[in-house]
């Protein structure tokens, strides 16, 4: 089976990184349709040999597509969505927008595959830094259950786009060059050479939505409301690759040497954990890969019931286009696509 597909946002860094994933992935297109805003119209991007023009996105785009991978941003998939829906295509949403509708699946193949079968139109993909972690912990809370996670992120400015990148980078430029102060664009504070505690806005009860993103997008996927969640989600001068500690207490024992087996076992995971032979997952290794890695497991001594735990993944990937993908081949093995062509 073959599918008409578009890529709404496909200049952006994340839409390039679509364009990408669905060719080294040899996903099964008829057709490919490039969608942006006016800026980017006529833009040419690659694909399997061949240059493709970048249309103008409108109600109309989606007349004969079978599946939208959207990356444009919340209030445009708010608004043009629906009407792909209308047309007849399925819609995989990168953003915010429809992820704690109760109506909308989301989705992390490798763990709620299954929840596909739900979809009304549209499936969301998860935040980034919880697409990783649901990978990791997800057959944890399979095996014992989880009582309650303790989150700190390290997260890459790609996370916010193609301008933060420039900005790091312009950043660390004039720094090193002796300038004294820097200008600052995209993020509050200098972000060259810092640390900032501070992704997405802040909410009244001192959480960002990052974090809270976190919060329910983690209880979402597993089913599970009454996970114990908390989050601190942190912006570093890293250009790609987010990482994460991890504290994960569970409902049962499960010893390190058990979640280390287990994950070893698990899909999407790879296990980089000989802390004598300084092998641990960072994200310079994980940039241009599929897989999520995990590292410095190890008991909690200040808790029977936990573990502690690295997990380093590549943002874009399988935080973003790459969770995408893997949620329309989990569709096309479920025969979901049913107008495509055979």
């Amino acid at each position: 089976m073959k599918l008409n597909v578009a890529i709404m946002g496909a200049t952006g860094a994340v839409g390039q990184e679509m364009l990408k994933t669905l060719e080294k992935r040899e996903f099964p297109c008829a057709s490919l349709k490039l969608l942006a805003s006016q800026r980017s119209v006529g833009k040419k991007c690659l694909y399997r040999g061949r240059m493709i023009a970048v249309e103008l996105l409108t109600p109309e785009s989606f007349v004969g597509v079978d599946l939208v991978l959207a990356s444009a941003g919340g209030s445009i998939s708010k608004e043009f969505a629906p009407h792909a829906v209308k047309a007849g295509a399925i819609v995989v949403d990168n953003t915010s927008a429809y992820r704690m509708d109760p109506e909308v699946p989301l989705v992390v193949p490798e763990v709620n595959g299954e929840a596909v079968e739900k979809h009304k139109g549209i499936i969301a993909n998860p935040n980034c830094s919880t697409a990783q972690m649901i990978v990791a912990i997800g057959p944890i809370h399979k095996a014992v259950g989880i009582k309650r996670l303790v989150i700190s992120t390290y997260q890459s400015v790609s996370g916010t786009g193609q301008k933060a990148i420039e900005e790091c980078l312009r950043q660390s430029r004039e720094l090193l060059a002796g300038a004294q102060s820097v200008e600052c664009k995209v993020y509050p504070h200098q972000i060259a050479f810092n640390v900032l505690p501070h992704i997405d806005s802040f909410l009244e009860n001192g959480y960002t939505k990052e974090e809270m993103k976190m919060v329910n997008e983690t209880r979402k996927i597993l089913g599970d409301d009454s996970i114990a969640v908390t989050a601190t989600t942190v912006r570093v001068p890293v250009l790609r690759g987010h990482s994460e500690s991890i504290n994960v207490e569970t409902r049962k024992k499960i010893s390190a040497d058990e979640v280390r087996q287990l994950l070893s076992d698990a899909p999407g995971v790879v296990v980089i954990d000989n802390p004598s032979l300084n092998e641990y997952p960072t994200p310079v290794y994980s940039e241009g890969r599929d897989e999520t890695y995990v590292g410095r497991i190890r008991d909690d001594i200040s808790n029977p019931n936990a573990i502690d735990m690295w997990v380093v993944s590549d943002n874009l990937r399988k935080g973003a286009a790459l969770n995408a993908v893997q949620i329309a081949e989990e569709m096309l093995r479920r025969n979901l696509f049913k107008g495509a062509k055979a």
